[in-house]
């Protein structure tokens, strides 16, 4: 079983097209659409369904943007613990510059997608820009990426073989953590997320209200793949492989790991960043602090999140926050649908050695090389 091979024909299409200029707007049009996933347009590339409006910063990404070797990427399919996972890398990188008990602390002042932001968004509203006739833009969002000090933190929902070869490359340093959840999950969670912020900008006036989107109609596109980075399933695995495959390169994280044990993920993530917590950190809670700032009461509560929008996406800030649990997803499927899901990623996972959510892939044979 493989999910890294595919797509590398697209995405060549997509830098040859960025490198001929305005070639980009020819390419996009001939990829497969799909048009009843609020609240974009998808456009499959490489086998995933990616919002239309992204793919010319995915083109951009591959085209232009230059990693650092201690660059580190924190990855994730949409819903499925990333402003945690944000704000909880944050927070651990950059504790001895800023104290979790400071009262200032930028988590207490904006939002983690503030703190850490999406590489290949920014990306994406400057090339949108830049084709509109705002050619410095694309310009500035370089010298923006390029002014952040080293080790860069940025955030991705791309999968793992659309990341730009420099990224994934052997002799890259570039480090991605990647957090999973229960498909079920992370289908509700994105339903619901949708849902909240097409009701939200219709209530502002910044777009007409939303036409209906039934939870089955949902659950049907997303069993057939067709989600914001979707399948989840080949998303989660994807990355999966690769940390099997560079374990000293590619964190691979739970959500529901994370809840059960908040304390122990920390301490993983800093081994892992480089930044392991010393003794002396330990004697006097330092862990327990990170953990205590990155809760959900925490971060629901602060300054930052209680009014005010993110800066690339222009979403209301407390909108990134539900109930941060797992399991949620009885209030909403049915055991049926449930069993459906389960079925269609168990079938995904076989032979990988991944269990998620529950769902179990059984452990390769050592002699199998199939993947």
């Amino acid at each position: 079983m493989t999910t890294t091979g595919a797509g590398k024909d697209d995405v060549e299409g997509l830098k040859q097209a960025m490198a001929a200029g305005a070639g980009i707007a020819d390419l996009i049009p001939s990829l497969p659409l799909e048009t009843r996933c609020q609240p974009f347009l998808l456009r499959q590339l490489g086998g995933f369904w990616l919002p239309e409006m992204f793919l010319p910063g995915v083109a951009a990404a591959h085209a232009r943007f230059k990693p650092r070797p201690d660059d580190v990427f924190l990855a994730s399919f949409p819903k499925s613990g990333t402003t945690w996972l944000k704000a909880l890398t944050f927070a651990t990188l950059n504790r001895a510059h800023h104290p979790p008990s400071d009262p200032d602390h930028p988590l207490r002042l904006q939002s983690p997608h503030d703190c850490v932001s999406f590489f290949e968004l920014p990306l994406a509203l400057a090339a949108a820009s830049s084709n509109g006739g705002g050619g410095g833009d694309r310009e500035e969002e370089e010298e923006a990426f390029a002014a952040l000090p080293s080790p860069r933190v940025l955030a991705t929902h791309l999968p793992y073989h659309l990341l730009p070869e420099r990224i994934t490359a052997e002799s890259s340093g570039c480090r991605v953590v990647y957090v999973c959840r229960d498909s079920k999950d992370a289908f509700v969670s994105a339903w619901v997320f949708t849902k909240k912020t097409a009701a939200a900008k219709a209530a502002a006036g910044e777009a007409p209200p939303p036409p209906p989107y039934p939870l089955e109609s949902a659950f049907e596109l997303f069993c057939d793949g067709r989600s914001v980075g979707g399948p989840q399933w080949l998303h989660v695995l994807g990355y999966w492989e690769a940390s099997l495959r560079r374990p000293d390169r590619v964190l691979f994280l739970q959500y529901e790991d994370m809840l059960r044990d908040p304390a122990s993920s920390v301490r993983k993530l800093a081994e892992f960043l480089r930044c392991p917590f010393s003794g002396e950190e330990e004697a006097a809670g330092a862990v327990g602090a990170v953990v205590e700032l990155c809760s959900l009461g925490s971060l629901q509560g602060s300054k930052g999140n209680r009014s005010g929008k993110t800066k690339d996406m222009s979403i209301d800030n407390g909108l990134f926050f539900r109930k941060g649990e797992a399991g949620d997803w009885r209030n909403h499927l049915s055991p049926e649908m449930a069993a459906r899901l389960d079925q269609i990623v168990g079938e995904a996972l076989q032979g990988s050695g991944l269990t998620l959510g529950g769902v179990a892939g059984a452990a390769r044979d050592d002699d199998d090389d199939s993947a």
